[in-house]
């Protein structure tokens, strides 16, 4: 199988689809796809974080988000962060995988499945969460730190563990 580069992930704020009034990209995140990407007003991207575009679906920052250092936000899928959305250091958001096609196959080989990613407003993820293929994490949820999550999380939940479980909600006290 032949492979390719998928460049260096240098960009100019310019390509973007969208670059809101005051927001930050640190020097040395790396963009690829800019066109794909939107980012709104007041989003903070922190060092070393890779925003994966795709030359089809799109990436949507919500105004106000920030996202910490050495993040993976991958798009193949489509992803959406609301507004005023916490995404720690070292979280992992993945919206394509390959599907298993049985034991003779390479599973690099094999069909790619792509499946949206959504996380609603005023949500946190916490520091080395992994959000697997198409996820939602409700408005105003929370995932512990290290989570895993492979279902839906409700708006208001606290959810954690691996796989992440809802614990309670926040309207709970």
């Amino acid at each position: 199988m032949e492979r390719s580069s998928h460049g260096d992930g240098r960009w100019d704020p310019g390509e973007l689809a969208a670059f809101g009034e005051g927001a930050v990209i640190e020097p040395t995140v790396l963009v690829f796809h800019p066109a794909s990407i939107s980012v709104g007003a007041g989003v903070y991207v922190g060092h070393g974080t890779i925003l994966k575009g795709y030359h089809r679906n799109e990436m949507r920052i919500g105004a106000g988000s920030w996202i910490g250092e050495q993040c993976y936000l991958g798009s193949a899928g489509g992803l959406t962060i609301g507004e005023n959305v916490g995404i720690g250091p070292g979280v992992r958001i993945l919206t394509s995988e390959h599907e298993e096609e049985g034991p003779e196959k390479p599973i690099i080989e094999a069909a790619v499945r792509f499946d949206p990613v959504t996380i609603e407003d005023d949500a946190d993820i916490g520091i080395g969460t992994i959000l697997l293929p198409g996820v939602t994490i409700g408005r105003g949820a929370r995932v512990g730190a290290g989570s895993v999550v492979t279902a839906d999380i409700p708006s208001l939940a606290v959810a954690a563990g691996t796989p992440a479980r809802v614990m309670r909600s926040r309207g709970d006290g």
